[in-house]
């Protein structure tokens, strides 16, 4: 099998998942239904994924797949500002209206739990390398300062992203957590700024 229909067949799995988990529940949500929705067979799941349990850390790779999927449809005439609020509120559209809360929470608090699976963490992902090379792209025009250089500048953006998720996890999703980042993140991104 080629790299590219593995992760075709890893991706259908990963998202038929997803949208079943939202739909009717994780603990609803029987690996079957999973395999039939995604179009895939019950050995291929098995090859990619010991159990459903295993699913639960593949949130990243959904953030990595919209961030791909957006990463073409970004203006080239846009500011590095302005591609990255543009990411963030794509994403956490995305997030708020097809990512059960309740999930989200227990990923986040995974993280914390199962050190050896930190996703979220893995710098090698997509997520990662789009954010440092947009950074990089400000800083070389001269839109943001380079007295921090780009890596710490992704690291604290994720920083940022992380911290309005948890505290929407937290607050129960009392507030609209794309309308209340697009009031916080510009405020944020403006340390980035090159001052003049």
């Amino acid at each position: 099998m080629s790299k590219k229909n593995t992760r075709n067949t890893r991706s259908r799995i990963v998202k038929a998942a997803w949208d079943l988990f939202y739909k009717q529940g994780y603990q609803s949500t029987t690996v079957e239904e999973i395999v039939e929705t995604s179009g895939t067979s019950k050995g291929s799941f098995y090859h990619y994924f010991s159990g459903k349990d295993d699913l639960l850390g593949t949130l990243s790779t959904l953030f990595d797949e919209k961030y791909q999927e957006l990463e073409p449809l970004l203006d080239p005439h846009m500011t590095a500002m302005e591609k990255l609020l543009v990411l963030n509120a794509e994403l956490f559209g995305m997030i708020e209206e097809s990512i059960s809360m309740e999930l989200l929470a227990q990923l986040l608090s995974s993280q914390l739990l199962l050190r050896s699976r930190q996703q979220l963490l893995d710098k090698s992902r997509f997520y990662y390398k789009l954010l440092r090379k947009i950074i990089e792209e400000g800083q070389s025009c001269g839109e943001f300062e380079t007295v921090t250089n780009a890596n710490d500048k992704v690291k604290l953006y994720a920083l940022c992203e992380r911290a309005l998720l948890y505290d929407w996890c937290l607050c129960q999703g009392e507030y609209s957590l794309k309308d209340y980042s697009r009031k916080v993140f510009p405020s944020f991104l403006e340390s980035f700024r090159k001052k003049s």
